[in-house]
């Protein structure tokens, strides 16, 4: 009977080890296709751009001729942008992802803003384009131009209204992955807090919040490094492909390198397509920057809590 057992099973096990293979070998495909297809892109930029980028190219303002253009005041526009963005999601997420996991009450209107923040996850970066176009560019006009603070800038289409739309744009992605940073800590840590006799927001920010830090920096990383690549919402809102000037103030007029990139690859002459790989070289570089630091305040993190 046994033996019996061993010979019907055995074509099962086959097949089961068969699938398990063929599993792998087609993950592996999969990675290998997409390193193979990364590493060209990163050939053909480099290739292209390399030539191009100098200390001149990124201290000059755009011209019409690709020989004498730089990248200058996009570069600005994208600090600009980058710290505003920044300054607007971090506080914003961590806290309304702290009080909806930790505070918010159990009922159907919690549940209801979770259901709608993870549907805004998804929806459309045009989507936010068009809203900061008629809420901050037009609505909001006299604050978002400096007007109302004496600033002559006439246009609601500046740095702030810019800002303000990329933050609405990763604000979701913020607010889930800190929930989910959150929820990553044990409920021991809380409960032990609390038995000690601390209050639930000195449990909160003495064991949670500690623990929770390297999930929530991780969070941030991946919000702004979708924000410094994204071009529709900014375009949509009216951001500028030629500026010959370095913003000021947050009220002024701007470009970032994406919009200055899709400027010079849209045009037919190959000297801007180098122009344009020279600029995806640039823009690499900041993401690389700005992830670089938050991971080093990461790891920071992580060693003081001895993780």
């Amino acid at each position: 009977m046994p033996e019996a057992t061993t010979a019907i099973t055995a074509p099962r096990d086959l097949r089961r080890v068969l699938y398990e293979r063929l599993f792998m070998l087609a993950c592996l495909l999969a990675i290998i296709f997409g390193i193979l297809a990364l590493l060209a892109l990163i050939y053909g930029i480099l290739r292209d751009g390399l030539t191009r980028l100098d200390w001149e190219f990124i201290t000059s303002f755009p011209s019409r001729r690709a020989s004498s253009a730089g990248i200058y005041s996009a570069l600005a526009g994208t600090l600009w942008m980058m710290a505003l963005v920044a300054l607007f999601t971090v506080p914003i997420g961590v806290l309304s992802a702290i009080y909806l996991e930790e505070f918010a009450p159990k009922n159907r209107l919690t549940s209801l803003i979770q259901v709608n923040i993870a549907n805004l996850a998804g929806v459309p970066s045009i989507v936010y384009g068009l809203l900061g176009l008629a809420i901050f560019v037009r609505m909001l006009e006299p604050i978002t131009s400096g007007q109302a603070f004496g600033f002559a800038n006439t246009s609601g289409r500046s740095i702030l209204s810019g800002s303000l739309t990329m933050s609405l744009l990763i604000l979701p992605m913020v607010i889930t992955a800190c929930q989910e940073a959150l929820r990553a800590v044990p409920q021991s840590h809380r409960h032990a807090a609390l038995a000690l006799g601390s209050t639930c927001w000195e449990a909160v920010r003495h064991q949670v919040l500690p623990a929770a830090l390297p999930g929530m920096l991780t969070s941030v990383i991946l919000g702004l490094s979708r924000a410094i690549g994204e071009t529709a919402p900014l375009i949509t809102i009216g951001a500028l492909t030629y500026v010959a000037f370095v913003p000021r103030s947050p009220f002024d007029g701007f470009t970032v390198l994406p919009i200055q990139i899709f400027n010079w690859a849209s045009r037919p002459q190959a000297p801007f397509h180098e122009n344009a790989a020279a600029g995806i070289i640039v823009l690499m570089v900041v993401l690389l920057l700005f992830n670089s630091a938050a991971i080093a305040f990461r790891v920071i993190a992580r060693r003081r809590l001895g993780m």
